[in-house]
């Protein structure tokens, strides 16, 4: 677990999901808008099905993983995952954030985070697939990784990116 402050000074929990998160994820689907859940999904579904929410929390914390904000108030209020494809040797990344919680800074804690626990499991390419318009995901993506291919096709952007090398401080302090 780790505590981060955002940008408005509230302190949010980052940790691994568990499988007990079930609830928690359903109603964070159920307080997305229409437009985050789309974002997210490439779809808006009245509710989170059971049998989604149930191999999303489910993860063997090694080639599928997921990290999960938790508010003061112990909602989970933002998810960032990927999953490992041996054949093409990339992790699939997303992320959703629960639309106050967004602009904060929470999402760009929750992928750096995700990246580095990735590196920690020797994966070192992301894929992510983000629909063109969501410029504030695609703008973050770049941000926090390096650009290794970038396609458009049916206004989905495919990005590959592979982690960004750490300043030497952050190394340093990183601990082994």
């Amino acid at each position: 677990m780790k505590a981060v402050t955002l940008k408005d000074g509230t302190t949010v929990t980052l940790r691994p999901i568990r499988p007990d998160d079930e609830p928690g994820l359903t109603a964070l689907y159920a307080r997305l808008s229409p437009e985050s859940a789309y974002q997210r999904f490439f779809t808006v579904m009245a509710r989170l099905p059971p049998e989604w929410a149930h191999i999303l929390v489910n993860v063997d914390y090694d080639r599928r993983m997921a990290i999960v904000a938790v508010s003061p108030e112990r909602e989970l209020i933002a998810v960032a995952r990927y999953e490992y494809d041996t054949a093409t040797q990339e992790a699939e990344v997303a992320i959703v954030v629960q639309d106050q919680w967004q602009g904060k800074g929470l999402g760009t804690n929750l992928l750096t985070e995700l990246l580095r626990y990735a590196e920690g499991k020797e994966i070192h390419r992301f894929r992510a697939y983000v629909l063109t318009e969501n410029r504030r995901m695609l703008d973050m993506l770049i941000r926090l990784g390096q650009v290794l291919e970038q396609h458009t096709e049916h206004g989905v952007t495919s990005l590959l990116l592979a982690p960004r090398p750490r300043s030497e401080p952050e190394l340093a302090s990183t601990p082994s």
